[in-house]
Formats: C-alpha cells, structure tokens, sequence
C-alpha cells in the first residue's frame, strides 16, 4: 500500500471515530465544563504546557515510514552522495592536474 493510500485510510478512519465520538457526546454539564474539558486533555494543565500539548498532537497526525522504507532510502541516500563525492573528486583531480601542467609549468 502506498504513502497516499495509507493517509487516506487514516483520514477516513479519523472521520469515522469523529462522527461515532459526536454521536455518543452528550451535552456537557453546566456545573463542571473545566473538569470536562480537563479530562479530554488527559490531565492537568498546569503540568503540560499549551506548546509542548501542540507538538504531541502534530506527531500524533505524521505517518511514520515503515522499516523497509526507512532502510531503502537509507541506501539510496549512501549511493548517490558516493555518487557526488566520486565526480566531484574526479573532478579535483582534473582542475589539480590541468592547473600543474596548464598554468604552472
């Protein structure tokens, strides 16, 4: 299954459990819609700052690549900076050699 296939099940999967969620939702009590909303946050916010509760919920959304991904682009990044470090080397050896005969003899 591809990236974009699985953003797509998981948006459709977050949709779902939003609707069932507004479906069981009751009205909140009007004696305690602190503790209601305390509670949804999963505790104190005197101990979670507002920033580090923005960032948990970010990383929440991010679809994290699996094993075989991570370990093919892990080798494809390795190939093609070998890649780039032999031309440009090739290419140091060359200006070396042409400036030793060319400019300095």
């Amino acid at each position: 299954m591809g990236r974009e296939a699985r953003r797509a099940q998981a948006r459709q999967e977050r949709r779902q459990r939003q609707q069932q969620a507004q479906a069981r939702r009751r009205p909140p009590s009007v004696s305690a819609p602190a503790a209601t909303e305390q509670a949804r946050r999963g505790g104190s916010s005197l101990l979670k700052p507002r920033w580090a509760m923005d960032i948990i919920s970010e990383l929440r959304k991010v679809t994290w690549p699996s094993r075989q991904e991570v370990v093919h682009l892990t080798v494809v990044v390795i190939v093609v900076s070998l890649l780039i470090g032999l031309v440009l080397g090739v290419a140091d050896l060359a200006f070396g050699w042409i400036v030793e005969q060319v400019i300095l003899p």
